[in-house]
């Protein structure tokens, strides 16, 4: 992409805005930023830092000239599509793309882009097959929606970006073609941004089809919302959790096998993983097919999988207090999420839920908290909805409490079982977002032990 005296708009002030900015006004355009919500006082820094190196922004409104003068306009993920912005564009009859599309237009020659996708484990899934692929001698760091842009790495040598992608990027790339894309799972989230978790599904699936489908697609066959793919995607397939495939990865008795051309071997022990759950060795298969298109040696994989740690807020283990283990998973933004988590341990434990309800279908959820939850510590603008519902199934073990260190407190100290902190809610009812969320629930968790 030629960006040497070109006008490029970039939509939203956001962390893979700013890197567009930053590399194009670097690469010689004429840059600007234009964000519709007002300024907070944090922003001042990055608006300063943006002005010193020759980029225009503007907040509070997106003008009329700086879409008309765009030669390349490109946007912040989560901008939704009924946004004013993308009807503007379209008025002057200007294309807009995906920060992914930007990076993927820009990257040298050679480099190769690998993206996971999925309603949950991407983030896992993500920094294990960076780290098997670089523990394999190959340059592959992770980016994407785990909050580095691949833009930000459009300067180093990259043999493979490895990144993250979310619905919201699949639904604004228009070029993107992976070389291997991985399809995880599938369960209904984003309804709100989508409008209807058929549509979710759509764009998840879109990524798959067409001319811009990856040359090889990695799918999960034991979801059938994935499997369904075969059918249609022009890509060579490699299934995972399946074991009658041309070319798959499978478990039996926790050790991972690749199948391929009929040939079958074992590719590593799962035992010796320090993560843990049903949904962790899915993600690991996927990770594993990944590493086996790019023929990675079984040794390899086996050791990146014994010393892989699971990242922040995923069942992270934060410490152990009076003989009560307590357990992060900030992550789990969604229902689904957090019936992987509490089917992850063997005993019960007392569960922390509630936030900002995601308004979905609940009953697969109390149907497992009456299963692993000895009790259930509930918080945020969910609480009554998830009450409700547990109610009606005759599960009463629940407490209600108003702040997340008053749940921890509380949790604790029923001595019930290990505290897992699984909210199943997005966070925006009371912190700024899951990392946030998680940060609290560690730093108080860890306050506990010099008490």
């Amino acid at each position: 992409m030629e960006l040497k005296n070109k006008n490029v708009l970039v939509l939203g002030l956001s962390i893979s805005g700013i890197s567009v900015a930053k590399y194009a006004v670097k690469k010689g355009a004429s840059v600007v930023v234009t964000e519709k919500r007002t300024q907070k006082p944090e922003d001042s820094a990055t608006i300063k830092e943006l002005g010193d190196l020759g980029i225009k922004v503007e907040m509070g409104f997106h003008s009329d000239g700086a879409v008309k003068h765009a030669d390349i306009i490109v946007t912040s993920p989560s901008i939704p599509p009924e946004a004013e912005i993308f009807q503007k564009a379209k008025c002057f009859n200007k294309e807009v793309i995906s920060e992914p599309d930007f990076a993927f237009l820009n990257k040298p020659e050679n480099s190769k882009f690998i993206t996971i996708t999925g309603t949950n484990g991407k983030t896992t899934t993500t920094k294990l097959t960076s780290e098997i692929l670089t523990n394999a001698g190959y340059k592959a760091p992770f980016c994407g929606n785990i909050g580095v842009p691949p833009t930000d790495l459009l300067d180093d040598d990259v043999d493979y970006f490895v990144m993250e992608i979310s619905s919201y990027q699949i639904f604004h790339s228009k070029y993107l073609k992976p070389y291997i894309g991985a399809f995880i799972n599938y369960t209904p989230d984003h309804v709100t941004w989508h409008g209807s978790a058929e549509e979710y599904l759509r764009v998840k699936q879109s990524h798959f089809l067409g001319e811009n489908a990856p040359e090889y697609a990695v799918l999960n066959y034991k979801d059938e919302n994935v499997k369904v793919l075969e059918k249609d995607t022009p890509s060579k397939i490699v299934a995972f959790d399946d074991e009658f495939s041309d070319f798959c990865i499978f478990e039996k008795a926790e050790k991972l096998y690749c199948e391929r051309n009929k040939d079958v071997q074992k590719v590593c022990d799962l035992s010796k993983a320090k993560i843990f759950g049903k949904h962790n060795h899915q993600n690991m298969m996927c990770a594993t097919a990944i590493a086996k298109i790019l023929d990675v040696d079984n040794d390899v994989i086996q050791k990146t999988i014994e010393e892989f740690k699971a990242p922040a807020h995923r069942i992270e283990f934060i410490a152990e207090i009076d003989g009560i283990k307590y357990y992060n998973d900030s992550k789990g933004t969604n229902c689904d999420s957090s019936i992987c988590a509490l089917k992850a341990f063997k005993d019960k434990v007392v569960l922390i839920a509630g936030g900002r309800d995601k308004m979905t279908d609940l009953t697969e959820f109390v149907q497992t908290i009456d299963q692993k939850a000895t009790n259930v510590v509930l918080i945020g603008e969910a609480a009554d909805r998830f009450e409700k519902a547990m109610r009606e199934i005759g599960y009463n073990n629940i407490i209600r409490t108003n702040t997340l260190e008053n749940a921890i407190d509380i949790a604790g100290s029923l001595k019930q079982g290990d505290v897992l902190f699984s909210p199943a809610c997005a966070s925006f009812d009371m912190f700024k977002n899951y990392e946030e969320r998680g940060d609290v629930f560690r730093n108080h968790v860890l306050s506990k032990l010099s008490k």
